[in-house]
């Protein structure tokens, strides 16, 4: 996965960028108050530092739309460019009205990359490391304000600091990400694959994989254009075809073919088995809760976490080089050798040049039509381009989970038999052990040795099929070729869909909190906030100035931020993002309320120093490790792929506004509350925002983007 990162951390050169702004504009506020007569207009000095924020929420409000228009890539070099153009206009400012202009420039690029960084990591990333790529924005982030405090620090000993040299400099590294962004990122493949360009979003998909073979994630791709309509929860046994026999109905059955010859595995349909989720629907568990007022997608989500494999990966432990492909009905004598029969058996069923990867002939690159008898209710399916492959990962979709097809069939109003194809998200929950014989019983299976498992699925009509795959009408989303779904783009109604409405109230929900733990508020203020709180006293034997004092304290506490975040990069997929919040949120609370206690009872000033230092280093350390990250993860993911752009702007608006409403409060709330009343008032926010995360936030390590809104979409249904 080395494409992969690499280009995570491309991207990421942007959050390097925001994060040297803030510190930089924290650093020299001082020396542009001095040479521009400033002292006495403080509501000047704060448009100054929130003139960025302006710009950054003015972008956001179509950065997402716009995005979904023109890609990604292309949103992520005009934020360079911005970056670049704003430090250079800065070096020539000669008047505060000039400053004001650079500064809302670099809002503008500072707004596209939060918001379309962390968006295009989760779609280019494979889900099993999406969240330590995801949080590398929070470490370059830190990592520039780290760089960016050592800079103004060293231009604090200087005879004349210029406050100009101290901004100007971001076109340094602007240069650099001008270049990356230009030469190196690729386009978001599920962008591409929105579009219906799937050739570019296939070449793009091997470069990111490193491998030949991305047959079966570009079909997810294509599945997550749309969120299955009528999604089911069913449960299966799954075990070798020659051990598992029963009484099933065939047509019900879905064959799984493994890259050996010779060599597959049955999934049959088990009516009252031991599936944490299928128990979860049948009991009716969406509705009764045990925590009272939790979120019923947090159990449900749980449930699957509950069930990972233990080995510590999250491919299938039972057939880990299995194709996601299904064989529906009778083998009917199939040949085993399936794997070197090419296509000769449909040869004469495409058109001539359906074969070749085209825009203009999309169909979902799993499925390649071999057989189909509708009379005999007989339709086989197989992987042509997956069977070949041994690559660890070509086989599943990440996560523990299968993509699958099977073709059902009903009796319509007018008597005749009607099919359509059904899509399978299978998700293995263990083996079947102790209870593998009263499950096998209730699904009429007799199992011969311990080679089973257990396994829930999501079953639910597929998002896209080419109009001709079956060679006859499909009905529902399925008949919807993906160049019209590409055409017709995001609508309005799509937001007051149950699933996309819940994870709105997720992610809006956790911006705004974000911004009332006080977390802006802290890091643009830090310099001043520490010197109020005494740190001259700890580092007055150095002869230092207060202020460069202040600076080096801020060097410090940005330097202990770093670990914290990469000891949060490794725990992201292991943990997980709602146990990580869950976490540190109390630690955030007790960091606060020390800082409160130290600021109010008497003691020795050195010692409230080090209380008052301590406590804020501790809370910018923990809150980089949890809710500094966390927040846009979960953004980036639980959005359907149709609906993404827009909703990704709708929750960095939120985030903007409560960054401006924190920026242009703390001064006011400074002089009104004092120090230590508002970090009582963010001691309360924190306190709101564990409840909130414990209640509402469910888990998603580990799951692919599409699986994810399929749960949002299944535990909504009832909304």
């Amino acid at each position: 996965m080395r494409g992969a990162v690499l280009v995570a951390l491309a991207a990421t050169v942007g959050n390097l960028l925001q994060g040297w702004d803030n510190s930089t504009i924290a650093g020299s506020i001082p020396y542009i108050k001095k040479e521009l007569n400033l002292q006495s207009q403080p509501a000047v000095e704060g448009l100054i530092v929130a003139m960025s924020i302006i710009g950054g929420t003015t972008i956001t409000t179509f950065s997402g739309t716009v995005s979904d228009i023109f890609g990604r890539r292309p949103m992520l070099i005009m934020s360079s460019i911005l970056y670049l153009l704003s430090s250079i206009i800065i070096l020539w400012a000669s008047n505060v009205y000039v400053l004001l202009l650079a500064r809302l420039l670099d809002g503008f690029g500072v707004g596209l990359a939060v918001t379309l960084v962390p968006l295009y990591i989760s779609e280019t990333a494979p889900s099993e490391m999406r969240g330590q790529l995801n949080t590398l924005p929070q470490f370059m982030g830190s990592g520039g304000m780290f760089l960016s405090y050592c800079m103004v620090f060293f231009m604090s000993m200087m005879d004349s600091p210029s406050w100009r040299l101290m901004l100007g400099t971001l076109s340094i590294p602007a240069v650099i990400y001008l270049a990356l962004t230009l030469f190196f990122l690729p386009e978001s493949p599920r962008w591409l694959v929105s579009k219906g360009k799937m050739i570019e979003a296939k070449q793009v998909l091997q470069r990111l994989r490193g491998r030949e073979d991305v047959s079966g994630e570009l079909a997810l791709l294509l599945e997550g254009l749309g969120v299955g309509t009528e999604t089911t929860i069913e449960e299966y046994i799954i075990g070798p075809a020659n051990e598992i026999t029963g009484e099933t109905d065939a047509k019900e059955q879905v064959t799984l073919y493994g890259p050996e010859e010779g060599v597959s595995w049955i999934a049959k349909p088990v009516t009252a088995g031991f599936s944490s989720l299928g128990m979860l629907s049948r009991n009716g568990s969406l509705a009764n809760q045990t925590v009272p007022l939790m979120d019923p997608l947090v159990t449900l989500f749980g449930s699957v976490h509950e069930n990972m494999p233990t080995t510590g990966s999250t491919r299938s432990f039972l057939f880990p080089n299995t194709a996601s492909m299904v064989s529906v009905g009778e083998n009917q004598g199939r040949n085993e050798q399936w794997d070197e029969e090419g296509d000769k058996d449909g040869e004469d069923s495409y058109p001539e040049g359906s074969r070749a990867d085209s825009d203009d002939n999309l169909r979902s690159p799993l499925l390649s039509h071999q057989h189909s008898s509708m009379e005999k209710g007989i339709s086989h399916w197989r992987n042509s381009s997956l069977v070949n492959s041994g690559e660890e990962g070509a086989m599943g979709i990440g996560g523990g989970w299968q993509l699958a097809y099977k073709w059902s069939e009903k009796i319509g109003k007018d008597g005749r038999k009607e099919g359509g194809l059904q899509r399978i998200y299978l998700h293995q929950e263990g083996t079947i052990g102790s209870q593998k014989h009263s499950v096998a019983s209730s699904a009429g299976i007799d199992i011969h040795e311990d080679e089973f498992v257990q396994a829930a699925a999501l079953v639910s009509q597929p998002a896209v099929c080419s109009k001709d795959i079956l060679g006859q009408p499909s009905q529902g989303l399925a008949a919807i070729h993906p160049s019209e779904i590409a055409a017709k783009g995001p609508s309005c109604g799509d937001l007051f869909e149950p699933g996309v409405k819940r994870a709105l109230i997720v992610g809006v929900g956790l911006q705004i909190l974000q911004q009332v733990a006080g977390i802006n508020g802290v890091l643009y203020y830090t310099p001043q906030i520490l010197e109020q709180a005494g740190v001259v006293v700890l580092l007055s034997s150095l002869g230092l100035s207060s202020a460069s004092a202040s600076y080096l304290m801020s060097i410090l506490t940005t330097f202990l931020m770093l670990p914290c975040i990469f000891l949060a990069m490794r725990l992201m997929d292991v943990s997980g993002r709602r146990s990580i919040l869950l976490y540190t949120i109390p630690i955030l609370v007790a960091s606060l309320l020390a800082f409160v206690l130290g600021s109010i009872v008497t003691m020795d000033s050195s010692l409230k120093a080090v209380i008052s230092t301590g406590s804020v280093m501790i809370y910018l350390s923990c809150f980089v490790m949890g809710f500094g990250v966390i927040p846009n993860i979960l953004c980036a993911e639980i959005f359907p792929t149709r609906v993404r752009g827009i909703c990704i702007t709708i929750c960095s608006l939120t985030y903007w506004i409560g960054n401006i409403t924190i920026t242009y409060s703390l001064p006011v709330m400074l002089n009104f509350f004092g120090l230590s009343g508002v970090f009582t008032i963010y001691a309360i926010g924190c306190a709101v925002s564990w409840i909130f995360v414990f209640l509402k936030v469910p888990e998603t390590k580990g799951m692919p983007l599409e699986v994810i809104t399929e749960f949002f979409a299944v535990g909504s249904k009832n909304d």
